[in-house]
Parts: C-alpha cells; sequence; structure tokens
C-alpha cells in the first residue's frame, strides 16, 4: 500500500506564502515525478507543477516565479514553496506522484489540502 500525506495548507493573507509538503511512504521500490494539482471550487483540477526524479521542473505559466517545486529523494517527499499568494490561489492542493511497486509503475494522490488566501 502506498500512502500520500500532505500538510501545510491553511487560511493566509493576500501576499502570504505557504510550504506545502508530501511525503510517500509504503511498500515503494522508487519514485518517478511529483507534482501539486489543485482544484477550485466549480473548475476541473489543473496541474500546477511537477518535478522529475532528476530535478527537471515544470510549472504552469500563471505561478512560475511565485511558486517553487523541490524534492528530497531519500525521504520520498516533494515540496511546494507559494509566494505572493493572491485570492484566486485558493483551491484545494493535491499531491501526485509515480511510484514503483514491485515492478509496476503506477499514479497516485493525496488526499488534498486546502488553501485559502483571503484577508
Amino acid at each position: 500500500q502506498v500512502q500520500l500525506v500532505e500538510s501545510g495548507g491553511g487560511l493566509v493573507q493576500p501576499g502570504g506564502s505557504l510550504r506545502l509538503s508530501c511525503a510517500a511512504s509504503g511498500s515503494i521500490s522508487g519514485v518517478g515525478a511529483m507534482g501539486w494539482y489543485r482544484q477550485a471550487p466549480g473548475r476541473e483540477r489543473e496541474l500546477v507543477a511537477q518535478i522529475t526524479s532528476d530535478g527537471n521542473t515544470n510549472y504552469r505559466d500563471s505561478v512560475k516565479g511565485r511558486f517553487t517545486i523541490s524534492r528530497d529523494n531519500a525521504k520520498n517527499t516533494v515540496w511546494l514553496q507559494m509566494m505572493n499568494l493572491k485570492p484566486e490561489h485558493t483551491a484545494v492542493y493535491y499531491c501526485n506522484a509515480r511510484i514503483l511497486r514491485g515492478s509496476t509503475w503506477a499514479w497516485y494522490w493525496g488526499q488534498g489540502t486546502q488553501v485559502t488566501v483571503s484577508s
């Protein structure tokens, strides 16, 4: 069994910062790409940022220069540092990872963490 456990969400004022973390645990033989998605009310889930196992990153255009994704391969952990947050960043943020169990790769999701940007 594999679990992705997220933390770090909460309520923050506009212009504030948050750092989300996600740790993968369980019967893991390897971890490939890890990333963060978000889903705002009434909208589809969308990719925010992704990082490969060798550190290559990909961001949606609207968060470039504002959000930073990073990871620690030894800890199977990925972070999302979010700076200068705006109300439109309010959403449930989900961790996503491609994980090897035995000889099978599969994508896994975390339970989601709420980020609310409001004064």
